[in-house]
């Protein structure tokens, strides 16, 4: 396809239908999330309580609103404005502002403990930001009820396109990262995961068999590599939608994974014809009663000079998404072992990591080494979640250097000594304990002080 061939068919008006109903069910997708996560109290227990919080490389000048001074009030202020602009979002009220809104309070959220990061929070935060670009209120809007002109019929269609994409590399890079031999060749670490819900109904005893671990790893990937294809295709796009729902529906019974299945079955709706969605809006119209505004033939424009612009920006924004997620190749050693290049790479459910850590201060004056309680500064999941992470333990060192430097200790030092479990593997040392973690600086450079990746055979199959 040439350039002017790409051209116009990214520009050719199509129904805005697919682009307001995914508009919708964004919308209320996030009006439910959030509320779930004030509901369920996760707010106060994740970013209220924690005394200390784990930033991400090169966003540590976001500051959380307690490292602010600001009362603990205001975090619960922030999810209860980002609800509100959720509602803005699925009401299409003051469509941009919602919708920039919510874009920054959710990854403003998200960036205040990496301790809580996971791939669907990451997607989120991408959608967010690319819907604030979209005319999404442009048609079964309260814009549109207040302002009639608004109403278009048509939109470019790159809109629709964008959000595929979004929804296509997700499925696709995940299928690409299960390309692995823990996955397809031991099972792992479903092999791990099933046998804990041998109790569930019916289902629930064949989780003990090995065959039925290594029958979900092959499938999952083969359906991650396929699935967007299989929406794509309008023949077996209503198989592959059932297929939808009952991956996401199943993953969502087995594994404490939120609403990110639901969230996925609701966003796969935009691979769907104009068609569907114009009767999933009719239908919603004589529910409402609400009576749009007739505009036959009305299509969104944009001035040529903003929407070349704004099309090379994104064009940008599609190549990052393709390339950004093999920048582990850059680095030596296993990647699940490092995890330099893991996170913003969709991979998802990859790998089961447990590790116990233990930090000592050394006083560079007297040679004294003080052991270090972690519980009196992190919570259970921080210290979970950072025994296993090079770039947590690296950031902790460094808090502790400045505290004891503040309790008296001279220039202190601070080592650790780490164990860690891969995959069913048996524990071995994951760091150099003769390092002095708090002299050293996180960064793009590989982490040579990890030490190396011993592959040995696994517990289960000896």
């Amino acid at each position: 396809m040439g350039l002017q061939q790409l051209h116009s068919t990214l520009l050719k008006p199509t129904s805005i239908a697919p682009l307001v109903m995914f508009r919708i069910i964004f919308g209320a997708m996030m009006l439910l999330a959030t509320l779930r996560f004030m509901a369920r109290g996760w707010v106060e227990l994740l970013y209220v309580q924690p005394k200390f919080f784990f930033h991400y490389w090169g966003f540590s000048w976001v500051q959380h609103p307690l490292a602010l001074g600001l009362p603990a009030w205001t975090v619960h202020a922030v999810y209860m404005l980002m609800a509100a602009a959720a509602l803005g979002i699925l009401l299409g009220w003051r469509y941009r502002l919602s919708a920039g809104l919510f874009f920054l309070l959710f990854t403003y959220t998200e960036l205040w403990d990496l301790t809580n990061y996971l791939n669907h929070y990451y997607f989120t935060s991408l959608v967010a930001g690319l819907m604030v670009l979209l005319p999404a209120h442009r048609s079964f809007s309260l814009d549109v009820r207040r302002r009639p002109s608004l109403a278009v019929a048509t939109v470019p269609a790159w809109t629709i396109y964008l959000l595929q994409f979004q929804l296509g590399v997700v499925y696709f890079y995940a299928g690409l990262a299960k390309l692995h031999p823990d996955w397809l060749l031991h099972a792992q670490p479903l092999r791990l995961w099933l046998p804990a819900r041998a109790d569930m109904p019916l289902i629930g005893p064949l989780f003990k068999e090995v065959w039925v671990a290594y029958f979900f790893s092959w499938f999952g990937c083969l359906y991650d590599l396929s699935i967007p294809f299989l929406l794509r295709w309008h023949r077996s796009r209503p198989l592959a939608y059932v297929a939808v729902i009952a991956f996401h529906v199943l993953t969502w019974l087995l594994f404490p994974i939120g609403m990110f299945p639901w969230i996925m079955i609701g966003s796969t709706l935009i691979f769907f014809s104009a068609r569907f969605h114009q009767r999933l809006l009719d239908k919603l119209q004589r529910l409402l009663r609400w009576r749009l505004p007739r505009v036959p033939g009305s299509t969104y424009r944009m001035r040529p000079l903003l929407q070349r612009a704004l099309l090379m920006g994104l064009g940008l924004y599609v190549l990052v998404q393709l390339v950004f997620p093999f920048r582990y190749a850059l680095y030596p050693g296993n990647l699940y072992w490092t995890e330099q290049g893991f996170r913003f790479s969709w991979r998802v459910m990859l790998m089961e990591k447990a590790g116990s850590i233990s930090f000592w201060v050394e006083d560079s004056a007297t040679g004294r080494r003080l052991p270090v309680n972690t519980r009196e500064y992190l919570n259970a999941q921080q210290e979970k979640m950072m025994a296993t992470q090079p770039d947590m333990i690296l950031q902790f060192a460094h808090f502790l250097k400045e505290d004891y430097s503040r309790k008296g200790v001279n220039a202190p030092r601070v080592y650790a000594d780490s164990w860690v479990s891969l995959n069913g593997r048996r524990s071995r040392p994951y760091l150099r304990s003769d390092v002095d973690l708090a002299s050293l600086q996180d960064g793009w450079a590989p982490k040579d002080w990890i030490l190396p990746f011993d592959d040995t055979p696994y517990r289960a199959h000896r």
